[in-house]
Parts: structure tokens; C-alpha cells; sequence
């Protein structure tokens, strides 16, 4: 059996406080607006020596035709389905209600071990309303507070007595991120969903749908990655909503743990000066990047459309026209595993390594064919190459006078090393040492 821990219940009971608390860091987006989280969210919690899964859901509503409510309900009953523990949250401030009522009626079908969890059971008000849960025939039900972790030890005790295995401390630990961002809009969750089959990420027509940072594991090409879909990111000055900003904190947090960045663009609006804002800071993080052109299949266009629209792209890029630049549209599923191909490779080649004799061969032959301009009268000599470790392809440049070494030589020799070793889409770092 998995060891995968569901929290479930109504809107605002709490849930993304505990699962925040289980998970030991605000993954988790809190506040008291009701329907704050929307998509299934996962993390990693341990408990006496047992690992285990924990996913965080949206408030579960019946009846409502709200188009937000009826998404939520489907990636509840997702989550319960596949969960090995379920935890039903309630507020034991408020009080049984008829949403906790009719919930319990879709947790019985489930066949699985059920807990009810009393949460904000902190005050003489909440003592009271605790027995009114024991109505619900769902056996014991466990007073805690998510705030202060009281009542959490016993009821973390009978959870992890269902889990037959240790568990994994961190599943996602040394797999490649792939994160997909861009404004708000642009199809990110869409993208996500068609890759994978299901509807992952909740997709509307309304800006801001996303607003957690969504893992999920993908395997292509014998490899596993974890793609992450984010919330989109606006200008600063139009960010006026706490959620909204705690959601673009959440996106560059995704967009600096990844090891790539897919950047999202749409072909209707064409590129803005936010998309180039989301590329300016995954190149001050040194990430490997592509964009994509999503809606390409909404633009009238001729046999030198897409060459245009690239070349504006790349003129804007400037010195970061390395990137790709691929065409894509999610609705009519045009290039999107060919996206994911084009990332792999990306992703191989902020890691790939030359050997310094070939390094040497090729460049010193460059260099001499196109020295760096002398300074002050002085000659500039580069003697050696090599490759340093770190997480982006890194090189050592030994020479007499590395401080003379200016940028317009420094894009010379980059543009070189590109041409020979096809680094594309992955930043390089150039450092010149005195030899």
C-alpha cells in the first residue's frame, strides 16, 4: 500500500494549515478567503520514522455550479481515489454542517480508513461542537489545531499504523524540474494537462486560475521529470490581491528550483515586455530555458509568418537568442511532446561535459584565427582551456591579461562554444584566470 495521506473537507477548515504543518515549510498557500486552493497540491511528510505522501485540496462543495467548485470537487474525489488515508477536516469552532454532511456521504464510498480531524480545537467554544462529528458514523474523531499542533502526535500515531513501508524521505529528490511559466493566460495548465492526459491543473478562461505551484511526475523518453505548473506572473503594479502576490512568490520559487524553464508565450498578443521580464530572471538564476509560442493555430499566417515572429523574438532576446523558440498549439496538440523533447534536450546539455583536449583543439584554433584586441598596447594571450564542475556548463580561460578581456570578446568566444559543442537553450559562465 502507498503511503499517501489525502486532506480532505469543506472550504476553509484549514487544510492547507495542516498541510503546511505535516510538510514543515508553507508550501501551501493560506488565508481566510474560502476556495484559496483549487488544484490537488503534494508534499512530503515523516512521522516516526515513516514517510509518507500528503496532498492538499480545495474545499469540497455540493451542489454548486460555480465553475470553479465543480473543477475542485473532481481533483477532491481524484485525491481520494488516490489515497491510502483520508483525512476529513472540520471546524470544530463552527460546528457539524450540512456541506460536512453531505461530503461524509461521498468519503463513505471511498471503502478506505476515514479519520475525522476537529480542526481550530483550541478554545472551550470548540470542546463543544466536537461531538456533533460523531453524527457523521465515521468513527473516532480526533481534536487538534493546525495553528499550534496540539492533538497532531496522536492522531499522526493511527495514520502511520496503515502504512506498511517505510516510504521514501523525498521522492522528487535528484529529478530533473521543468517548469512551466509565463503570464497569466497563456495556457500553462492546459499545456500540463494535455502532456499528461488528465486534467491535472484546473483550466478556465478566467486569468489567475493557478495559484499554487503544481508538481507532478512525468516520465518521456525512459526518464523521469517533475513539471511544475505555476501561476501566472503579471507586472508588479497590477498584482493587488495577498493570493495573487503569495502565488507569484510560489512561481519564481518554482522557476528557481527548476533545472529548466519553459516560458510560455501567446501568439495572439505576441511577445511583451513581461515575457521578457520571466526570461530576464531565468537568466539571472542561470536556467536552461525554451520558449514556446502557444495559439499558433489562431494566427493568419503566410510561408515567412513563424520565420518573422522568430526573428522579432531573437532581436529582442539580444544576447539571449540562444534560447529556442518553438511553435506550438495545446488545443490542437501541434509540437507539444516535441516541447518536452526540445526541454530534454536542454536539460542534457546544461550538463553535458567536453574533454578538455577537444575543448583546447577546437578553441585555441578560434582564438588565433581571432585574437582578443590588444589594450594599452598590450597582447592578450589566452594559453588553456577547461571545464569547471557546477550546474551550468562552466569554463576556465587562462590567459596573461584577464582583466583586459572585455564582453564583446567574452559573446565572441561564447558564440563559438556554441557553434561547436551546440549548447542550446543552456547559459554558459565564462571565467578568465591569470595564467
Amino acid at each position: 500500500m502507498a503511503n499517501i495521506v489525502a486532506i480532505v473537507g469543506r472550504p476553509n477548515v484549514g487544510k492547507s494549515t495542516f498541510f503546511n504543518r505535516l510538510v514543515e515549510r508553507r508550501q501551501a498557500i493560506m488565508n481566510n478567503e474560502p476556495g484559496v486552493t483549487r488544484d490537488r497540491h503534494y508534499g512530503y511528510g515523516e512521522w516516526i520514522g515513516k514517510h509518507f505522501t500528503v496532498i492538499d485540496t480545495g474545499g469540497y462543495v455540493e451542489g454548486s455550479e460555480d465553475v470553479f467548485e465543480e473543477a475542485i470537487r473532481r481533483q477532491v474525489k481524484l485525491a481520494v481515489d488516490e489515497a491510502s488515508v483520508i483525512l476529513f477536516m472540520v471546524d470544530a469552532q463552527m460546528g457539524l454542517t450540512g456541506l460536512d454532511e453531505e461530503f461524509a456521504k461521498v468519503i463513505r464510498q471511498s471503502k478506505k480508513p476515514v479519520y475525522v480531524v476537529a480542526n481550530k480545537s483550541d478554545t472551550t467554544d470548540s470542546a463543544f461542537h466536537e461531538g456533533e462529528f460523531y453524527k457523521l458514523g465515521l468513527g473516532e474523531v480526533y481534536a487538534i489545531s493546525s495553528t499550534t499542533g496540539s492533538g497532531t502526535g496522536d492522531l499522526l500515531d493511527e495514520v502511520v499504523s496503515h502504512f506498511e513501508s517505510e516510504g521514501v524521505e523525498d521522492p522528487e529528490a535528484g529529478i530533473p524540474r521543468i517548469a512551466i511559466l509565463g503570464r497569466p493566460n497563456v495556457g500553462k495548465s492546459s499545456f500540463l494537462n494535455t502532456l499528461l492526459g488528465e486534467e491535472r491543473s484546473i483550466v478556465t478562461d478566467v486569468a489567475g486560475t493557478t495559484r499554487d505551484a503544481i508538481n507532478t511526475h512525468y516520465k518521456m523518453y525512459g526518464k523521469d521529470f517533475i513539471l511544475v505548473d505555476t501561476a501566472g506572473l503579471r507586472k508588479k503594479n497590477r498584482t493587488k490581491e495577498d493570493i495573487e502576490f503569495f502565488s507569484v512568490l510560489r512561481s519564481i520559487q518554482a522557476l528557481q528550483d527548476s533545472d529548466v524553464c519553459i516560458v510560455m508565450i501567446d501568439a495572439e498578443r505576441g511577445f511583451e515586455a513581461q515575457d521578457m521580464s520571466i526570461i530576464a530572471l531565468g537568466q539571472r538564476y542561470n536556467k536552461g530555458m525554451i520558449i514556446l509560442v502557444n495559439k499558433w493555430d489562431l494566427v493568419e499566417k503566410d510561408t515567412m509568418t513563424a520565420k518573422r515572429f522568430e526573428d522579432s523574438i531573437k532581436e529582442r532576446l539580444g544576447p539571449l537568442s540562444y534560447i529556442p523558440i518553438m511553435f506550438i498549439s495545446v488545443h490542437k496538440k501541434q509540437r507539444i511532446f516535441q516541447a518536452i523533447e526540445k526541454a530534454v534536450e536542454v536539460y542534457d546539455n546544461l550538463h553535458k561535459k567536453i574533454p578538455t583536449s577537444r575543448l583546447n583543439e577546437i578553441m585555441l584554433r578560434e582564438i588565433e584565427n581571432y585574437p582578443p584586441p590588444a589594450l594599452k598596447g598590450k597582447q592578450i594571450k589566452i594559453k588553456y582551456l577547461t571545464q569547471l564542475p557546477g550546474r551550468v556548463p562552466t569554463f576556465a580561460l587562462f590567459c596573461n591579461l584577464p582583466q583586459y578581456i572585455k564582453a564583446p570578446y567574452e559573446r565572441y568566444l561564447e558564440n563559438k562554444m556554441r557553434t561547436h559543442f551546440d549548447f542550446t537553450g543552456a547559459p554558459l559562465r565564462l571565467f578568465f584566470r591569470k595564467k
